[in-house]
């Protein structure tokens, strides 16, 4: 029997006729014996980088993940692509455990993922050091360096675990956010061995960004939903509270919304994670302890109540939106208090963690750095993924196209003027007060601090008082960002005077910003579902299909076939299992399982529709 080529391997399990931009490369180096480490966006396609060598290889590959969800989300579609596949983790009773690893000893399986913590554990070890083990896949990898948005010490364990096995596997390692030092961290800290590192693009064309400033971030909520009342979505807050009320409020209002936060009990976040992987209910709302490894491809939107720390976090969670290649929708709802939130939420983070002093000072100086990233995202009135790309290091177009700022009506506008007197106010404050302190005093404030410090009777008092709080402040962020203007760190971070400011104070430069025309919102972009030659009436009857085959299953429905495989099949109207193989998605375990009665519904449809 002649052994599969990577490619026939791919189309047989997971029913792709291509690879993906960087999944060769890293597949290859992995079938040559060489570690290799993966830096790909949420919905590049990591998974297959391991999964298509893992069976190709001989013997057994072990994925160390950080996440329950992520491991069992990961084995069931393996399992409904035609894969053996397991996980052991603490989900499972004593009973389930012994039972997995007699099948794992008995070869049964040729994909286990396993939680970190157990790689030690002396049951484990002995099993490990007695199976053929071709591959050892770190899996969300940034998990192991203190700087990475995830960090878990049991991550630490796994060159131990490598060292003790008889011969050494091939080592891979995957994740989707990792800055320069974490990625030097996952190269150092995991012991690789001269690892082939491949970068991918950061860039998701098919997902729409949009920042709002809303007074009424739940109306503004109600007012994004309603228009989506038919898809899937997920909604972010930065607290359990807000989690608690916005759920709530959408409940109360007819929505089929769920909820996730750490402080749920595992039988509770695990109940609702499943309403929603199952599509019983449509919307999570979440902090971000949901979300990490969740392959759920038919997300079409993500909100952020609240905006994230830093721009890691906000790709990594937008990003799960639109992994099925449709066109999918990022909103960011964001108000100035968003930042003083999140300036607290990190400094009790940094109080819970055993660092010395001067490791401490570093990380929050980082965590200032990453939060003023953020903030001036949510002002930029430039691209936003040019903004994004630029941040992970990545050159963009300087318009996409495809977010609020490119497809929205700007005009630019000379601001020179009123720059000079905001950076004559932050001198005589003598560059010891922050943003607030400054609008307040241009706006002609008389408040008890004002009149207490007497900065009512300086000059620059009142001069820009016919603009409102919010446009002041999108003029600071813009001198912040043309570098007219810096600012120190801290909770209460100053404003001081930029690198450019006195050439714009002695009349030697000109400031110019855009501004969004009208107070009205930019209209919502619509996502374009038709596909040429498809008919709206048979994509509704294979979504029916769909539906009952997943609810005979109790599986999700996006496990059978994810909503671009469906589209793909109302375009194509494919009626011979050859035909069915050419749609995305399709693989022969999927033809073998489903294919029949899709192409009988498909056939069914054809000879109505040419009756009529």
């Amino acid at each position: 029997m002649s052994v599969p080529t990577k490619l026939q391997v791919l189309e047989r399990y997971f029913g792709y006729p291509a690879f993906r931009p960087g999944q060769e490369e890293l597949i290859d180096t992995l079938l040559s014996g060489r570690d290799a480490v993966g830096i790909m966006p949420t919905g590049a396609g990591k998974s297959v980088c391991y999964q298509v060598p893992a069976l190709l290889m001989e013997g057994i590959t072990l994925v160390v993940s950080p996440l329950i969800s992520l491991m069992k989300d990961q084995v069931m579609s393996l399992v409904q692509n035609g894969v053996r596949g397991a996980y052991l983790n603490s989900s499972l009773s004593w009973g389930q455990y012994q039972a997995a690893l007699r099948n794992a000893r008995a070869g049964v399986y040729k994909i286990i993922y396993v939680a970190p913590e157990r790689l030690l554990t002396p049951e484990f070890l002995d099993f490990a050091k007695g199976a053929s083990i071709s591959m050892v896949t770190i899996d969300e990898a940034h998990c192991v360096s203190q700087w990475g948005q995830d960090f878990r010490p049991s991550y630490l364990t796994i060159p131990e675990f490598v060292a003790a096995l008889p011969k050494r596997p091939v080592v891979s390692a995957f994740t989707a956010t990792a800055t320069p030092r974490v990625r030097k961290d996952i190269l150092s800290l995991l012991e690789l061995r001269d690892p082939m590192v491949t970068v991918t693009s950061f860039d998701r064309p098919n997902l729409y960004f949009e920042v709002r400033r809303p007074k009424d971030k739940l109306a503004e909520t109600f007012q994004l939903l309603e228009q989506r009342r038919d898809k899937s979505g997920i909604i972010y807050c930065a607290t359990r509270k807000a989690v608690e009320e916005v759920c709530q409020a959408l409940q109360e209002r007819g929505y089929a919304a769920t909820r996730y936060h750490a402080g749920l009990t595992d039988q509770e976040r695990q109940k609702n994670q499943e309403d929603f992987l199952y599509d019983r209910a449509t919307v999570m709302v979440a902090t971000n302890a949901f979300g990490m490894g969740i392959d759920k491809s038919n997300v079409s939107f993500v909100i952020h109540y609240h905006m994230p720390k830093d721009l890691e976090s906000y790709y990594q969670e937008a990003g799960r939106a639109g992994r099925d290649g449709q066109p999918a929708e990022c909103f960011l709802l964001f108000s100035g208090q968003d930042v003083a939130l999140n300036r607290f939420l990190l400094a009790r983070g940094e109080e819970n963690q055993e660092f010395d002093e001067k490791a401490l000072e570093q990380l929050t100086r980082q965590n200032e750095q990453r939060l003023r990233a953020m903030t001036n995202y949510c002002y930029t009135t430039a691209c936003l993924r040019e903004y994004i790309l630029h941040y992970f290091g990545e050159h963009a177009p300087t318009q996409c196209g495809n977010c609020q700022n490119c497809t929205g009506h700007f005009r630019k506008v000379d601001i020179t003027a009123q720059a000079r007197e905001i950076l004559s106010c932050v001198r005589y404050l003598r560059q010891s007060y922050g943003i607030k302190m400054v609008v307040d005093v241009l706006r002609g404030s008389k408040s008890e601090k004002i009149q207490r410090q007497r900065f009512d009777k300086l000059p620059v008092h009142g001069k820009l008082s016919g603009y409102k709080e919010d446009a002041l402040r999108d003029m600071v962020t813009t001198l912040l960002v043309q570098g007219y203007l810096a600012q120190g760190q801290g909770e209460f971070p100053t404003l001081t005077l930029g690198p450019r400011a006195e050439d714009l104070l002695r009349g030697q430069d000109a400031v110019w910003m855009q501004v969004r025309e009208g107070d009205s919102p930019v209209p919502v972009k619509k996502s374009p579902r038709d596909l040429p030659k498809s008919d709206p009436e048979l994509y509704g009857r294979l979504r029916e299909l769909r539906g009952k085959l997943s609810r005979a299953q109790n599986i999700p429905m996006y496990v059978v076939f994810s909503n671009a495989s469906l589209e793909a099949m109302a375009a194509y109207q494919p009626t011979t299992p050859a035909e069915f193989l050419e749609v995305p998605g399709v693989g022969q375990a999927k033809l073998q399982k489903y294919g029949a009665p899709f192409l009988q519904e498909i056939q069914r449809w054809k000879e109505e529709t040419e009756k009529a």
